[in-house]
């Protein structure tokens, strides 16, 4: 089953499909966060020193030696961590729908890849969850039992607290949590984006009807949030429309230099500087609800994210997933967690299904215009080649005509002669019984006969339903009775009037004798 989500491309999946993932970065703190030594050039998210490019529009931070593109440790890696600080659960991708990377604590002391190092909350974490779902002390009694398997019963459905311990907080049992059972893996296509194409999505809450007529207003409107420089234009690489009356936007910026050149502005800055508080606020205003870039994953990156099954995702699932992906160098495995989810991934593939339809509808509507062109085109064909053989007769008729009126007065020559005998040779051998007007004949009576045969046995028959056969009948059997009935009521009136006449004639011979 084949599906089509996210920013891009269509996505296959197992069983259900997942959002687009490697397509887009969410606007958020947890979410990706791409880019080289730096963050981008429209403020940062920490300390930072800013430095501008000559005959640029836009200027170039370079985070300082303390803190990461939100604020921890500097990732070496080429792109910011997934998390900062303690991360009891987890969040490395939840911009995108992903819990953590991994259920284990990292040792890590200067921030790694997927987040910094784990305190032991995260241990007395998950064993107040095993508490709370094998041997909760709360009663003191065998109430304690019903309790852990309600809260096993709450654990596999992905909602509501678990309590364990009087003196204790209850634990949360989320639809991340390892217990829940409303859990999938589908696969989703990777975008093949550079941030070097400076791709970013906007996401309006507005019909796509509605930004398509307003497209002009919108484009100047985020030229004035970009600061309405005159060396930089904003243009729009497509608009699609999502479920929920929503539109994507994807839109990219040029920056022209004094010297005439021209650049567009990488994914990663431009969606720095839209995230900032002030202008986000003016985005908010035009109705966007959510910014993303589009940039593809790198090889590394995609690696380390399969290498670690996602927090709540079993191993073995995982494991399994990978091995099945139809197509390892396009689509990545993505958890697909909770009803809601599976909710948003309907209506998606319902958007998508009407996006399929109306282009088939557009398509055959495309053919059939394209099949009548081509009967008209035929048929001017046939004209035209009936106009050609009439002119070439005609044009014969003139050349003989013209050639009598040349040849007249002069003898038959020795090549006409020849001409003319071997012509009538061949009418000779045309009129012969036994040669070719025999057998022309011949094929001419096989040819009637079979038009005659195919004409009797296109003829068309008829079968009748044993049912309608059956009432058939006995509307016969009516008819039948009620003629015998009619039948017998005309013997009997036939009868009576023999009766009258016989009377008749009795009193007339009667009164004869009398007046005799």
């Amino acid at each position: 089953m084949a599906f089509n989500f996210g920013g891009t491309g269509a996505s296959t999946t197992a069983g259900l499909a997942a959002p687009g993932f490697g397509t887009t970065t969410t606007a958020s703190s947890t979410g990706f966060g791409f880019g080289g030594t730096g963050t981008g050039a429209f403020g940062g998210f920490g300390a930072a020193t800013t430095t501008t490019a000559p005959g640029s529009a836009f200027s170039f931070t370079t985070p300082s030696s303390t803190g990461g593109l939100f604020g921890g440790t500097p990732n070496k890696s080429g792109f910011a961590s997934f998390g900062a600080g303690a991360n009891t659960g987890g969040t490395g991708l939840a911009g995108l729908g992903f819990g953590s990377f991994s259920t284990q604590p990292q040792q890590q002391t200067s921030g790694g890849l997927f987040g910094q190092a784990q305190p032991p909350v995260q241990t007395n974490q998950l064993y107040n969850t095993a508490s709370a779902l094998s041997a909760p002390t709360l009663l003191g009694d065998e109430r304690d039992a019903i309790l852990a398997k309600w809260n096993q019963l709450q654990a596999f459905w992905g909602t509501g607290k678990g309590y364990f311990h009087n003196n204790l907080a209850p634990v949360e049992f989320p639809q991340e949590n390892p217990f829940c059972r409303f859990k999938a893996v589908g696969y989703n296509c990777m975008s093949d984006s550079k941030d070097e194409d400076g791709l970013v999505v906007l996401i309006f809450n507005k019909k796509e009807a509605d930004v398509r007529n307003q497209q002009q207003q919108l484009v100047e409107s985020l030229h004035k949030v970009l600061g309405g420089s005159q060396t930089v234009t904003v243009n729009v690489e497509g608009v699609k429309t999502l479920p929920d009356d929503q539109t994507e936007v994807i839109i990219y910026a040029v920056d022209r230099s004094p010297n005439g050149t021209s650049k567009r502005i990488l994914s990663t800055i431009l969606f720095n500087y839209l995230e900032q508080a002030n202008i986000k606020q003016q985005l908010q205003q035009l109705g966007v609800t959510l910014t993303m870039t589009k940039i593809a994953l790198s090889p590394t990156q995609v690696k380390q994210l399969l290498q670690n099954p996602l927090a709540g995702v079993d191993p073995i699932i995982w494991e399994q997933a990978k091995v099945d992906n139809p197509d390892p160098e396009k689509l990545i495995p993505v958890p697909m967690v909770g009803f809601k989810e599976l909710l948003r991934r309907l209506k998606i593939q319902e958007q998508m299904t009407k996006q399929h339809q109306t282009r088939v509808d557009i398509i055959s509507d495309d053919i059939s215009e394209l099949q009548k062109n081509q009967a008209t085109t035929v048929a001017k064909i046939a004209q035209y080649k009936r106009n050609l053989m009439d002119l070439s007769h005609r044009a014969l008729q003139v050349l003989i005509k013209q050639e009598i009126q040349r040849k007249r007065g002069y003898a038959i020559q020795v090549d006409e002669e020849h001409l003319r005998v071997q012509l009538d040779t061949i009418q000779c051998e045309l009129n012969a019984p036994t040669q070719f007007k025999g057998r022309l004949n011949e094929l001419m009576s096989q040819i009637r006969m079979q038009n005659h045969f195919g004409t009797v046995r296109s003829e068309e028959r008829y079968n009748i339903d044993t049912d309608l056969l059956r009432e058939i009948k006995q509307h016969l059997k009516l008819q039948q009775e009620g003629i015998s009935h009619l039948i017998s009521v005309i013997k009997d009136d036939l009868e009576d009037i023999k009766l009258i006449e016989n009377g008749l004639q009795d009193s007339g011979h009667m009164r004869g004798g009398i007046f005799s």
